[in-house]
């Protein structure tokens, strides 16, 4: 049995948030039908590093978060689209969409509609700031977002701030929390029976990853401060240079520090008065790193990290995206998957990430490559009782 056998989702999500929510659905064994414009396709098809697949409406960002599930065409807009939508979402579970907030209402086909159908449905809204609100119609993208939360000020140091992250970290971490917010809906039916709206934020999102930050302001009333790679809660702590590179470095114990100066031949340094305790090693930091990395640099960023986990001192290399990819960590864990494609030209087979949580008994898995688009409409409209000859006068009229 999978996680979420038997539950079947309509995604109407398009680019990123909305699409690695709904992934995770469909890793957990959820039935998820992904509903999209005819013709075109949602936008990530069109979107990655190789023309050959956009064109072929493929893209690497639409297969990055798209495996498991089936695709539709349906159009939306006109009279038969909605009544094909509305009689799917009569028999389906959850309903998932990142428009902006208002466009399904408009639609007809919005949560109110939805509920008087299918008093069980769980409807996910995705926006960027939430159904309501003084921004709650304003437009969002995820550089945007970053901004608005402060993340980018956080970011960096003197010389570079303000500074993004370099993934669209608030639109991942909506997915996530949406999927969180699905998983537990469903939970809640089970008890009551009952279905539920679900607005989702990037920006509520992405708030409280900033937890120790925030609180160190909210409540101690510390503003932050720009450290660069270094951790504020703790010194020594971060990146530091070694003969051939870069060691990150994360001391953040009192006897891990004691560590440190003995593998690097400083243990004079434990009782030095500027860094002998937390918070006056903390404040000293710039004074302790060109210390120690007199001596890192002494030898390889290997032979250091050895000898310090020896020590259980935390401490690891500074890998490329290649080489973090392609680690033997990564391999043993089974957190990408290489899966067969067919119908895409120059492709047989691509890596895609699996799911992540391990599961003992209901473990997720690809089962499927991210689909061609309407791969699966004339299935699912069978499923819902329509006849061949009906689907042959939907696609006549460009409904699907």
């Amino acid at each position: 049995m999978k996680l979420l056998e038997g539950i079947r989702v309509i995604d109407l999500t398009n680019v990123l948030s909305g699409p690695f929510c709904t992934v995770h659905l469909s890793l957990c064994g959820a039935e998820v039908i992904k509903v999209e414009p005819p013709g075109t396709g949602e936008l990530a098809r069109k979107l990655g590093n190789v023309p050959d697949l956009n064109k072929q409406l493929m893209g690497t960002s639409f297969l990055a978060q798209n495996a498991n599930k089936k695709s539709i065409t349906l159009n939306l807009k006109k009279p038969e689209g909605k009544e094909i939508f509305l009689k799917l979402a009569k028999e389906s579970d959850v309903v998932v969409e990142n428009f902006r907030p208002g466009v399904m209402d408009r639609l007809g086909l919005g949560y109110k509609t939805l509920t008087e159908l299918n008093s069980r449905i769980i409807y996910c809204a995705i926006s960027g700031f939430g159904q309501t609100g003084p921004d709650a119609f304003k437009p969002a993208y995820d550089q945007i977002v970053q901004g608005l939360s402060g993340i980018m000020a956080i970011n960096g140091d003197e010389r570079l701030n303000p500074l993004r992250c370099g993934f669209p970290v608030c639109d991942t971490v909506a997915g996530v929390n949406a999927a969180f917010a699905i998983m537990g809906a469903l939970y809640y039916r089970e008890k009551s029976g009952e279905g539920q709206f679900i607005d989702i934020s990037m920006l509520d999102s992405i708030m409280p990853l900033m937890g120790w930050v925030a609180a160190n302001l909210l409540i101690g009333k510390q503003q932050p401060v720009l450290l660069g790679n270094d951790n504020f809660t703790a010194a020594p702590s971060g990146t530091f240079l070694t003969k051939d590179g870069y060691i990150n470095i994360a001391a953040n114990k009192q006897e891990q520090w004691e560590a440190v100066t003995e593998v690097l031949g400083l243990p004079e340094l434990k009782e030095d008065p500027r860094f002998k305790e937390r918070d006056t090693r903390k404040a000293n930091r710039k004074l302790l790193t060109p210390l120690m990395e007199e001596k890192l640099k002494e030898n390889t960023t290997a032979c250091w990290v050895e000898a310090l986990n020896k020590r259980d001192v935390p401490s690891g290399e500074i890998l490329s995206l290649e080489e973090a990819l392609t680690s033997p960590q990564i391999k043993h864990r089974n957190t990408i998957q290489t899966v067969p494609v067919e119908g895409v030209e120059g492709f047989s087979e691509v890596k895609l990430f699996n799911l992540t949580a391990k599961f003992e008994k209901t473990p997720g898995a690809i089962t499927s490559a991210p689909p061609k688009l309407s791969a699966h409409t004339e299935e699912v409209l069978k499923s819902i009782g329509y006849t061949v000859e009906q689907i042959k006068e939907f696609q006549e009229k460009a409904i699907i």
